[in-house]
């Protein structure tokens, strides 16, 4: 018998594709802000005259957010409910991109770092708020085809975003009183929009959020249905841990995996523009062309993620993780040995294969922790704030022995995640300690 066709958006007679639409959205915001910020570490540099390590505290304040935003974003959320998290969520974007708008004349490095800090609080919260929904918004059966559907914007953003800071880039004025005079245009328009975006929220109906909604969007696996039945096999998919949430091995080691790739991620986006643009490196290309390159390689992160959950189909995900974490502890070397054009490609790689970690390991780190689905999520989301303290420690580096050794920094990290693909995901059972 043919199977009949689900809907991606409707669910008992009523159409979610409109409030699916606002919701993607969200995706397409962070996604924009955060390839945008990855671009200006370079601008910073040349123009106040900034070294590379100080420079890359653009990532420690915007990914510093994250650390201190997750819990309070969830307790807000689970307080007021999902809808006045994302308004939230958004008035704080927009607030802190307002003020670095108003700001800039000032110019002062720190205030433009406390305004990241604001932003990357509202990021925090709608990165909080946003998968749960999509899950809602249509039948369970499509609900990942839902999900993968509205990262897909996220990685569209994130190679628009570089695009975007073009602007700034060719805008640049060594005129005191005007060097930072090129962010005003950009973060007022990104500031108004996301304003706006807060006021359709405001007055758009949304479905409630079930505790099962959130674990389904998490992750979780579905408990045994049968009266009596156990399941005992860790191997089951329908296996739920009864341990407390800070026993459960597999997803403490998640949670180091996940710190580690954010950071790993995080210097390799905020550096690729040094390399190419850098004096002493070979092929060197103008600072001003320098965006297009991060976009390229945020269009390779984004058909990587595609091609790697669509191959996710015929292989196991912790043998595409490990395969991928294998491919970028191999190419970073070989960017680091300055072979010129191979250096370059391989970096193009790196890129490409760092593409479906975040998603792989958030999911392998949630799977089978039950009712503290929610809570380890948020934990999972704190983990971001690895992105915050790697990246001058890979800028100091690059400051002390060359840009091109720099990118040796990040295969202890990689080494780790290859390390969780093949060992550390594993599910201890409940009397495993």
């Amino acid at each position: 018998m043919k199977k009949s066709k689900v809907s991606l958006f409707i669910k008992d007679g009523v159409n979610y594709s409109g409030p699916f639409v606002a919701i993607t959205t969200l995706f397409f915001l962070w996604g924009i802000a955060h390839g945008m910020l990855d671009t200006l570490d370079k601008n910073f540099q040349v123009m106040l005259h900034l070294e590379k390590w100080q420079s890359s505290f653009i990532q420690f304040s915007l990914y510093g957010a994250y650390f201190g935003m997750a819990i309070p974003a969830g307790l807000f959320m689970k307080k007021h409910g999902y809808k006045k998290g994302i308004v939230l969520g958004l008035i704080l974007f927009a607030s802190g991109a307002l003020i670095a708008a108003g700001t800039a004349p000032l110019q002062s490095f720190i205030l433009f770092l406390i305004c990241l800090l604001i932003i990357g609080a509202g990021l925090a919260t709608l990165e909080t708020a946003a998968n749960p929904y999509t899950t809602k918004l249509g039948p369970p059966e499509t609900a990942e085809r839902r999900i993968n559907f509205s990262q897909s914007f996220n990685g569209l953003a994130w190679v628009i975003g570089p695009l975007i800071a073009l602007y700034i880039y060719g805008n640049q004025s060594h005129v005191e009183g005007k060097k930072m005079i090129s962010i005003v245009l950009p973060f007022a328009i990104i500031g108004l929009i996301v304003l706006a975006v807060a006021f359709v929220f405001m007055r758009l109906t949304l479905p409630e959020i079930t505790e099962e909604d959130e674990n389904m969007a998490h992750g979780a696996v579905v408990p045994a249905s049968q009266p009596g039945e156990e399941v005992k096999d860790v191997t089951d998919a329908r296996y739920i841990s009864k341990k407390p949430l800070w026993q459960n091995r597999h997803f403490k080691l998640g949670i180091a995996a996940q710190a580690c790739y954010v950071a790993a991620q995080t210097g390799v986006f905020s550096f690729l523009i040094n390399f190419v643009t850098d004096q002493d490196m070979h092929p060197h290309f103008e600072v001003k062309y320098a965006p297009y390159f991060l976009s390229f390689g945020f269009l390779l992160f984004m058909i990587g993620r595609i091609s790697g959950s669509a191959l996710m189909k015929y292989f196991k995900p912790t043998k595409m993780l490990a395969l991928f974490s294998l491919a970028v502890c191999l190419l970073l070397p070989i960017v680091a040995l300055e072979f010129g054009w191979a250096s370059l490609i391989a970096l193009y790689g790196v890129f490409f294969f760092m593409s479906l970690m975040f998603p792989t390991i958030f999911a392998l780190a949630i799977k089978s922790l039950g009712t503290h689905t929610k809570e380890g999520a948020s934990f999972l989301v704190m983990a971001v704030a690895g992105g915050a303290v790697f990246p001058p420690l890979m800028g100091a580096v690059a400051d002390a022995y060359g840009m091109s050794l720099g990118f040796l920094v990040p295969i202890p990290l990689f080494a780790f995640i290859l390390y969780y693909a093949l060992e550390g995901y594993k599910i201890k059972a409940d009397n495993d300690y």
